[in-house]
C-alpha cells in the first residue's frame, strides 16, 4: 500500500456528526452507510461516537480502501468495507445481510487522495498520465476519451459536465493536436486548454482548465449516471427516522440532490383535495432549508471545502403524520362548529352580549 499520499481533512465533519446522531444514536445496533468511503474520516469520527454503529463503507477507490481498513482496523467487529460504487448499495446490502440502513453520507467528487496523487491524473497543476479513473481496475481513461471521442461528443462532455462555454475551441484544439500526436500528459491537456480560452476570460474564475478537467473526471468515472440511481436507491433503504446527508461541490450534484429529495418530500395526492388520501403524503422531510453552505472557519481550515453545498433529510411515515395533522385539525374544527347560527350554543357571542349590555343600560335611564 505504501505511505498515505496527501492530506485528509474530512468536511463539514461535526455538521454531519450532529445530523446523523438521532438516527444512529437510537437502539441497540444501527447500521450506517458511507458510500464515499475514501480515506474514512467521516466513517472513524462516526464508530467514536456510536459504539453500537456498524458501519458498511464503500469505495471504487481499491487504495483508498487499503488505508481506510489501516485506519479503521480497531473497529474491525463492525466494519464492512466494500470495493464497489455507490449505485450498488441495494446488491451490497443484500450480499451482507442488512435490508435497511440507518444513516447514509454520500461525500461526493474526487477525493484528497487521488487529488494529491500525481500519478492519478486528476490534478491539472501537475503533469501526469491522463488517467482519472476513481477504480484504476476498469473502465476508460481520461486519455482514451481525449483521442477518440468526436468533436460534438467531447464538446457536449465540456458543456454539460464541466460547464465550460468554450467547450467547442477547446474540443477543435484537442482535435488537432491529437491529429499531430496523441495526447497523453495532463500537463499538455491543460496547456491546450489555456491556450484556447480567449485572455480576458483567462484572467477570472481560477484555473482556465478547471472546468475541462471535472468534465472528463466526471465522463470517465460516470459520476452523474451513477448518483442519479444511487440517491432513490440508498433513499429507499432507510429505515423511519433514517437520514441521509450529502455534501455536493459542484451544481450538477447538488441539482441531482435536491431533485432526489424534493421527490420524498412532496404529496403525491391530487392537489385540490381537502385532505391527503392513505399513501400519497411524503415519505421525507429535510433538515434544513435549500443547501446549507460552508462557514468561513472551516473554508479557512479546509480550503477544499469552499464550494460544498450539503443537503439532509430524515424518512418519516406518512400516515402518523396524516393522522397527526387530523388530530391537530380537529378541535379547531369542533371549535368553529360551536359558533355557527343555530347550534344552541350557550355562548351568546359578542353581538348578543353586546345587546344585553345596552339593554341593561336603557334600563338604568329609565
Amino acid at each position: 500500500m505504501g505511505e498515505l499520499r496527501g492530506t485528509h481533512v474530512p468536511v463539514l465533519l461535526e455538521r454531519c456528526l450532529e445530523l446523523l446522531a438521532p438516527a444512529l444514536a437510537r437502539g441497540d445496533r444501527t447500521v450506517h452507510v458511507d458510500a464515499t468511503l475514501g480515506l474514512a474520516g467521516h466513517a472513524e469520527a462516526v464508530l467514536e461516537r456510536h459504539p453500537h454503529t456498524v458501519l458498511i463503507g464503500l469505495d471504487r477507490d481499491t487504495e483508498a480502501l487499503a488505508h481506510a481498513r489501516v485506519r479503521l482496523a480497531r473497529f474491525a467487529d463492525r466494519v464492512h468495507l466494500e470495493h464497489a460504487v455507490y449505485d450498488e448499495l441495494p446488491e451490497v446490502l443484500g450480499r451482507l445481510g442488512y435490508p435497511a440502513i440507518d444513516g447514509v453520507l454520500f461525500d461526493l467528487g474526487v477525493s484528497s487522495l487521488q487529488l494529491d496523487a500525481p500519478d492519478r491524473g486528476f490534478a491539472y497543476a501537475q503533469d501526469a498520465p491522463l488517467d482519472m479513473r476513481m477504480d484504476q481496475t476498469r473502465g476508460v481513461t481520461a486519455e482514451e476519451v481525449v483521442n477518440t471521442y468526436s468533436h460534438p461528443d467531447l464538446a457536449r462532455v465540456l458543456r454539460v459536465y464541466g460547464e465550460e462555454k468554450f467547450a467547442p475551441r477547446i474540443a477543435s484544439a484537442i482535435l488537432r493536436e491529437r491529429e499531430r500526436a496523441r495526447i497523453t500528459s495532463s500537463a499538455r491537456l491543460a496547456e491546450l486548454v489555456r491556450e484556447s480560452i480567449p485572455a480576458p476570460a483567462r484572467r477570472t474564475g481560477g484555473h482556465p482548465a478547471k472546468r475541462t478537467f471535472q468534465a472528463l473526471r466526471i465522463e470517465v468515472n460516470r459520476e452523474l449516471a451513477a448518483l442519479e440511481t444511487a440517491l432513490p436507491a440508498a433513499l429507499d433503504k432507510l429505515t423511519v427516522g433514517g437520514r441521509m446527508v450529502v455534501l455536493s461541490y459542484h451544481s450538477l450534484e447538488d441539482r441531482l440532490t435536491k431533485a432526489a429529495l424534493t421527490d420524498r418530500v412532496r404529496s403525491k395526492g391530487p392537489v385540490d383535495l381537502p385532505v391527503e388520501l392513505p399513501g400519497s403524503g411524503p415519505t421525507f422531510r429535510l433538515l434544513s432549508r435549500g443547501a446549507e453552505l460552508p462557514g468561513e472557519a472551516e473554508v479557512a481550515a479546509n480550503p477544499r471545502a469552499a464550494s460544498v453545498r450539503l443537503r439532509a433529510a430524515e424518512r418519516i411515515d406518512p400516515e402518523a403524520e396524516r393522522q397527526g395533522r387530523a388530530d391537530r385539525e380537529r378541535p379547531r374544527r369542533r371549535v368553529r362548529a360551536m359558533h355557527q347560527p343555530g347550534t344552541g350554543s350557550a355562548d351568546p357571542g359578542p353581538t348578543a352580549q353586546g345587546r344585553t349590555k345596552r339593554g341593561r343600560e336603557e334600563e338604568d335611564e329609565r
